[in-house]
């Protein structure tokens, strides 16, 4: 099929993806005004304390008493949005270059949306056009192709840019970073899981990646919800069917932290999907297959254990045909595991 040859982003985070195999990951719902992150921790039986993290918040970083109530007031906030502004307020030369870089990828978005808008246009033209039975397949793969195509182009620029900016000023080795992670190691020694919440999605990757929590945070288990989930997988897709601007909101941002692989996280479907349309439904799972795209209203989660997923509640599959369904984790392993017959027979062809 198609769908199988469009390949999955390669993250530049290698770390995350070594520890897929042994780390629990826990996405949720919003959690403002329906929250569940508590009695999800005590499902799994976790104790100990809890670090937080709530950089997408910005200014507002600190105003975490009402989830620290939630988890019983056992945890700590990292405050890396504040540590980001203080090694940025040290090392002037890293602020300049890291606002030049932001800048670029701020251009490299709008062209990327640009192009997108037209490759968007040219799927619903030909959607609507009376093509033949005989062509309407390879035709509709065609223009879903296209904008595959673009996705792919902007990750790899995306990439790019970050790799120049690495390669010229070696973050992790500049003294005011290397301190803040040495900080963040040492509080980390006493937590036996991270939590992280939504707000800002790009914030909250720069500061993660900044002061690589993804190697910090080890195997230690995570609970992420609305742009925290979407940071912690491994492409990050804005998407609003109504959004405020009137402008095309199905965009790839770049790529995650890579903790939860191959799933396109849709956070708040309640306000930003019109579920009921079949046409863009099924342009979202085509889009991104063979990623699973995966909807989360309030009281919802999934669990990964091990690289297995475990259970879900309340979460919502988004189909290829169209449908959306209740995402059930024995159908997805089973669509996941590998022919064993096709295997076989493929290697007495060879």
């Amino acid at each position: 099929m198609p769908e199988e040859q469009s390949q999955p982003p390669q993250a530049a985070r290698p770390s995350a993806a070594a520890n897929n195999t042994s780390r629990t990951a826990v996405l949720l719902g919003a959690q403002r005004f329906n929250p569940t992150l508590g009695s999800v921790v005590a499902s799994l039986g976790l104790q100990g304390r809890v670090a937080l993290i709530t950089a997408g918040w910005q200014e507002r970083e600190r105003e975490d008493d009402e989830l620290s109530t939630h988890l019983g007031s056992n945890t700590i906030n990292l405050g890396l949005h504040a540590r980001g502004g203080a090694v940025f307020h040290e090392d002037k030369e890293l602020a300049v270059a890291h606002r030049e870089r932001q800048d670029l990828l701020r251009h490299l978005q709008e062209i990327y949306r640009i192009r997108l808008e037209a490759a968007f246009e040219a799927e619903r033209d030909v959607r609507a056009y009376d093509t033949p039975p005989a062509l309407r397949d390879e035709v509709a793969e065609a223009s879903i192709e296209a904008i595959r195509g673009l996705d792919a182009w902007h990750l790899d620029q995306c990439a790019r840019v970050r790799a120049d900016f690495e390669g010229r000023f070696h973050v992790a080795q500049r003294p005011a970073v290397a301190r803040q992670r040495e900080e963040l190691r040492k509080l980390l020694q006493d937590c036996s899981a991270v939590a992280i919440a939504g707000g800002h999605v790009a914030v909250l990757v720069n500061r993660l990646v900044l002061f690589g929590l993804d190697e910090l945070i080890g195997d230690r288990p995570i609970f992420a919800w609305s742009a925290g989930a979407m940071a912690v997988s491994d492409r990050i897709v804005l998407f609003h069917d109504d959004p405020p601007q009137g402008r095309i909101a199905r965009q790839v941002l770049d790529v995650g932290l890579g903790f939860v692989p191959k799933t396109v996280v849709l956070p708040e479907p309640e306000r930003r999907l019109h579920l009921e349309a079949q046409d863009r439904i099924s342009l979202v799972a085509r889009r991104f297959a063979p990623a699973t795209c995966l909807a989360f209203p309030a009281c919802s989660y999934v669990v990964w254990r091990a690289g297995h997923i475990e259970r879900a509640e309340g979460v919502i599959e988004l189909s290829a045909g169209g449908e959306h369904r209740p995402f059930l984790p024995e159908e997805h392993d089973r669509r996941a595991r590998p022919d064993r017959r096709a295997s076989s027979r493929d290697r007495r062809a060879r």
